[in-house]
């Protein structure tokens, strides 16, 4: 089991993927906006999607858990 976290603190900004997508190694996942910048976020290994941790809009913390792969 793998987890994709949030590389820093920042605001969800939107969540590209559902639970039960088979998803590829660097796939973007999602989009964080931080210091006024959006990074996007890419799955570091390939997996299935099991549980999204995150909503759209809501704060998180560097290194939270935001999706977590099968």
């Amino acid at each position: 089991m793998a987890e994709i976290v949030a590389p820093m603190g920042g605001k969800v900004i939107s969540i590209t993927v559902k639970v039960g997508d088979q998803i590829n190694e660097d796939d973007e996942v999602g989009i964080l906006e931080a210091m006024k910048m959006e990074m996007p976020i890419s799955a570091p290994t390939s997996g299935k999607v099991k549980e999204i941790k995150v909503r759209e809009g809501e704060a998180v913390d560097a290194d939270q858990v935001m999706i977590v792969l099968e």
